[in-house]
């Protein structure tokens, strides 16, 4: 699709512009070949990668550069894995030299996790305010990994984020966007007096209609990996959350109907053919 096709802008975040409003991680899948159609066939042109979690070299000796092009994709190394803010910092600060080195645009920026505990893999608010704001002294664009609560949005925002990324749902569970409502609580406090600041729903999807829901609430954009990597045939689900995406942005530009209690016809009620009185 076409940004003509949808009369869209592009997506922007920070420095970056992204012709593809969905991003895709590289983690979770059977092989490195299946990974790279896989991203292929998502349409995305930014993927993200676990700088702490992620195998370069797998078991059989394949590295996992040679299988994304980083002349084609824009890097987004995240910090998956870190538990306090002093790890992500590091974890960040390690990104950017391996993505310097490979000269990929991704350099500057990273995607910031900085988890709970291992069981729900919710962001702990507090260090990731830290994090954030150590972050941005140091030269980054950091896009936040956020529950869905609008009030730690807000503060994540104000402590200089570049993009705020509130949950759909808890990571790698498919359960989609869980409650609507507090994102867009969080659209409308995040996108206040700045309509242009880019808001993305990060995790929890778990196919196409969940991304469309996401992408129908008005958010900018769409992060996830499980839903493609542990689909029973990745390479549909990608083609699937592809289209879902385009779909979804579509129909919020497009504006739904609203919503009500009883039935409207959906012919006009003038020049209907009635029965001749006798």
């Amino acid at each position: 699709m076409s940004t003509e096709t949808c009369n869209d802008a592009a997506l922007t975040i920070g420095t970056h512009t992204l012709k593809s409003r969905l991003i895709v991680g590289t983690g979770k899948y059977a092989n490195y070949a299946l990974m790279g159609e896989s991203l292929e066939r998502s349409g995305a042109d930014c993927i993200t990668v676990a700088i702490r979690r992620e195998r370069l070299i797998d078991a059989d000796g394949n590295n996992l550069l040679d299988f994304i092009d980083t002349d084609r994709y824009t890097l987004l190394p995240n910090t998956a894995g870190c538990f306090n803010a002093d790890d992500a910092v590091r974890v960040a600060r390690l990104g950017r030299e391996i993505l310097l080195g490979l000269e990929n645009p991704g350099a500057d920026w990273v995607k910031l996790e900085v988890l709970s505990d291992t069981k729900t893999l919710l962001p702990d608010p507090v260090a990731t305010i830290e994090a954030t704001e150590r972050l941005v002294a140091d030269g980054f664009q950091v896009l936040c990994y956020s529950s869905d609560d609008p009030v730690i949005a807000r503060r994540l925002k104000e402590a200089g984020a570049t993009s705020v990324m509130p949950a759909g749902s808890p990571i790698g569970s498919g359960q989609g966007v869980l409650n609507p409502n507090n994102i867009r609580i969080c659209l409308e406090y995040l996108k206040d007096g700045d309509p242009d600041y880019p808001v993305i729903v990060d995790a929890g999807v778990g196919s196409a209609s969940d991304v469309s829901i996401a992408m129908e609430l008005g958010v900018d954009g769409v992060l996830l990996n499980t839903g493609i990597a542990h689909a029973a045939d990745p390479l549909r689900m990608a083609d699937a959350m592809r289209l879902g995406t385009e779909s979804g942005r579509l129909s919020y530009l497009a504006g739904r109907i609203p919503k009500k209690l009883y039935a409207t016809a959906s012919s006009p009620d003038e020049g209907l053919i009635t029965a001749k009185p006798r």
